[in-house]
């Protein structure tokens, strides 16, 4: 494995030192709690700033001394977010510009390239996740043409990227409720006949695969089954709630309907089928909840939701156990902001990476 680390679109930070003084405010913090010497990044820059970044190879240099000295490495990028990801109201405005959008194409050609200026030296490889297209409408023959061929291109961009680094940068499709490549099925059966496989392949963000209700161990059996793989895991969680009819259940779940993120909704029904809504306040007032949700909302990986809601770690763990050749696994709990009762961020994420050194099977000295 090539590491554990947390990823940094927690932090409200849009440009380099806007960055770098989120970094000092929370991740040096994390790594001190945890008494290490070196803590692992998930970076996200939002595209003005990973633009200038590779723009400007001096610059570049400078964040990396910058990273070594505070004992930050960066292991993968989350190139999914373009900007604005703490904005007031994301929702639907985080899967813009999608894959039709040349802007797309060059802001992930520009992640690499940093990228490839920020590994250590010791990574045998990188990789960085995108968006699953993007929104499932609207969506059309043509917009599939172009998100094909912007693929194309951003995977030549992908490979001067990797020449440039000495070792392998590789994209990774993260599928989502809601979008284009809504599951992992979808975007298995999308992405096999259209990429290079050596270049592009799956990010497996663990709570969109719990939302979706699909087992674990097929899901990653069938990415392996189509020539493809799991190039970054996300550990992730989502709520679940067997009984969502319940009162009680009810008025917790509303407290997770924040306005800032869309929090999709999925309800199993008892003859299999699954029921979808966009957002939490739209299940609440539509989904006829005979049958368990799972709902769209990164919870801490280390603190159980109020009961009878519980956090979906069992689905984490078994995907983790199911990748045989496991990639970066990185934390994203994006959410501490709006999450229903006010946390800490810097106790939380030190928290939950130790949670996910006890309790996912990580190899030695993953950390």
């Amino acid at each position: 494995m090539n590491g554990l680390c947390y990823c940094t679109n927690v932090h409200p930070a849009e440009d380099v030192a806007g960055v770098l003084g989120q970094l000092d405010a929370y991740a040096v913090p994390v790594r001190e709690r945890l008494g290490r010497d070196a803590l692992g990044l998930g970076l996200w820059l939002a595209a003005e700033a990973a633009a200038e970044l590779a723009a400007d190879p001096a610059a570049l240099r400078r964040l990396r001394r910058e990273l070594d000295a505070r004992g930050l490495s960066v292991l993968t990028l989350n190139a999914f977010p373009y900007g604005g990801f703490h904005r007031k109201v994301v929702k639907h405005a985080v899967y813009r510009p999608d894959w039709t959008d040349p802007a797309r194409a060059r802001y992930t050609a520009d992640c690499a390239h940093v990228l490839a200026g920020l590994l250590p030296d010791d990574a045998g490889s990188g990789s960085l996740s995108t968006l699953p297209l993007g929104w499932r409408s609207p969506w059309s023959a043509a917009d599939d043409e172009a998100a094909r061929s912007a693929l194309r291109w951003t995977a030549g961009a992908l490979r001067e990227a990797s020449a440039r680094a000495g070792r392998p940068l590789r994209l990774a499709v993260e599928p989502e409720p809601g979008c284009v490549l809504d599951t992992v099925a979808d975007a298995v059966r999308w992405l096999a006949p259209r990429v290079d496989a050596e270049v592009v392949g799956l990010c497996l963000d663990t709570a969109h695969l719990a939302v979706s209700f699909a087992e674990p161990e097929e899901a990653v059996a069938s990415v392996e089954r189509a020539g493809l793989s799991v190039v970054k895991i996300q550990a992730s969680a989502a709520l679940h709630v067997d009984d969502p009819r319940d009162p009680r259940a009810r008025r917790l779940l509303a407290a997770y309907a924040e306005p800032r993120y869309l929090h999709q909704v999925r309800e199993r029904t008892a003859d299999g089928r699954v029921l979808a809504a966009d957002d939490l306040p739209e299940a609440l007032d539509r989904l006829p909840g005979l049958g368990p949700w799972r709902v769209h909302f990164h919870v801490p990986l280390h603190s159980a939701p109020a009961g009878p809601l519980r956090a979906t770690t069992d689905v984490l763990r078994r995907a983790v156990a199911a990748v045989r050749d496991r990639p970066v696994v990185e934390v994203e709990t994006y959410t501490w902001q709006v999450l229903p009762r006010a946390a800490d961020p810097v106790a939380g994420i030190a928290a939950e990476l130790r949670w996910a050194e006890n309790e996912l099977p990580l190899q030695e000295g993953a950390a």
